[in-house]
């Protein structure tokens, strides 16, 4: 039998976090090593580990996996997250690919001075009230199901939820507007294995803050 899943990153969100939550929403237990020294970057760069020298860096089914798009389609296809057929499988991208956007604006939050934060959540609340959560309340109106794709939990409705909560952190009100994400974000954080993973104490991280940042200058050997 296959040992758990090894996830090689720092112990904060960054790109990997999406690859937590599907493998907790999958119900798979995972293994972390959190890099925290420049020593420890150098030899998975020695041991041929990172074939583009990057991380996310994901050991799994006898495989080290890069680059996080990659790891997460196998996740969900592996785990019965991607859909039954081609068709749901591109809608599934689609609505990965919106929420990703969406989540782009919000990650670089932590990363700003002072002085742009006040305008970048400005920002996050204006791109994600009028260009993404109108799209994904009109999907769920539309579909008629509890799920964006098909009538199971996928991909799509794992990382919308990621994304909604990170969203809350920085507008609490953000889905004022949206009464059927209301009952979307309640549905899904009910999930047993999602809840489980919402819990504290979980491997769920926190929103990043300006340790993460040192770390990783640190193990990138940036000024």
């Amino acid at each position: 039998m296959a040992g758990k899943p090894k996830l090689y990153y720092f112990n904060g969100r960054g790109r990997m976090e999406s690859i937590r939550w599907l493998l907790a929403a999958a119900g798979v237990e995972f293994e972390e090593e959190f890099l925290e020294t420049r020593e420890q970057y150098e030899k998975l760069l020695q041991d041929g580990a990172l074939l583009f020298q990057q991380v996310p860096m994901v050991e799994i089914d006898g495989m080290k996996m890069v680059q996080t798009r990659a790891i997460l389609s196998y996740v969900a296809g592996k785990y019965n997250l991607y859909g039954k057929d081609l068709k749901e499988r591109a809608m599934i991208d689609m609505y990965v690919e919106g929420t990703r956007d969406l989540m782009d604006v919000i990650r670089v939050h932590h990363k700003l001075p002072p002085k742009e934060k006040e305008k970048n959540l400005a920002l996050i609340e204006e791109k994600a009230t009028t260009r993404y959560l109108p799209v994904y309340e009109k999907v769920l109106d539309d579909h008629g199901q509890d799920f964006l794709v098909g009538n199971q939990l996928t991909w799509a409705d794992i990382q919308l939820i990621e994304a909604i909560l990170m969203a809350e952190e920085k507008v609490s009100t953000i889905l004022s507007r949206f009464p059927l994400l209301q009952v979307f974000k309640a549905r899904i954080s009910n999930i047993p294995t999602i809840k489980k993973f919402l819990q504290p104490g979980s491997q769920r991280k926190p929103p990043p803050d300006e340790k993460l940042v040192v770390t990783a200058n640190r193990v990138f050997n940036r000024k």
